[in-house]
C-alpha cells in the first residue's frame, strides 16, 4: 500500500492511500508535527502491529469511524502517546511513555501491547525522522511512504 501525504496551506494536509488499483484519500488536521495518521506509519511499520493503516492495507475502507478492534484500539493509544511526546518536545523518558501508555489502555479499557524502551526510542527515532522530512516540504509537496 502506498501512502502520499501533502503538505496543505490551510488547516489540513492530506493523505493519499493507493491500494489494489484505488486511491481514497483523507483530510488531516494539522498539527505542527507530522500528521496523525504518519505517526500511525512509525508505529505499526516498526512493530508490525494491526492498527489503522495496517487495516486500511488489508481492505478496509480509511475512515475515521472503524470498528473497534482489540489491538488497532491498543495501536491507537500508543500513538497517541507519541504523538503527545511529539507534542511536548520528544524527549520523555521511554520508561515514562510506556507507564502512560499503559494507564491510557486502562483508562480506554484495551490491553496494551508488549512495548520496550527500546522499541520507544526506535520508533521516536523514525518519528524525528519522518519529521524532518515533513517540515522541509514546502506546501504543495507530498511525502510517500510505502506500508
Amino acid at each position: 500500500m502506498e501512502l502520499s501525504f501533502t503538505k496543505g496551506a490551510g488547516k489540513f494536509d492530506r493523505m493519499t492511500v493507493r491500494r489494489d488499483g484505488h486511491e481514497q484519500t483523507l483530510d488531516c488536521p494539522k498539527q505542527r508535527i507530522i500528521p496523525h495518521d504518519m505517526v500511525h506509519y512509525a508505529v505499526e511499520s516498526l512493530l508490525h502491529k494491526r492498527g489503522f493503516l495496517s487495516r486500511v492495507r488489508d481492505g478496509e475502507a480509511a475512515d475515521f469511524r472503524m470498528a473497534p478492534e482489540q489491538e488497532s484500539d491498543s495501536v491507537e493509544r500508543l500513538v497517541e502517546v507519541f504523538q503527545g511526546d511529539a507534542w511536548s518536545g520528544g524527549d520523555s523518558a521511554p520508561e515514562e511513555m510506556i507507564a502512560l501508555y499503559q494507564v491510557t489502555c486502562r483508562a480506554r479499557e484495551c490491553p496494551p501491547l508488549a512495548v520496550t524502551a527500546e522499541e520507544v526510542l526506535a520508533i521516536r527515532a523514525r518519528i524525528v525522522e519522518l519529521d524532518r522530512l515533513w517540515q522541509a516540504l514546502p506546501v504543495g509537496q507530498s511525502m510517500t511512504l510505502e506500508l
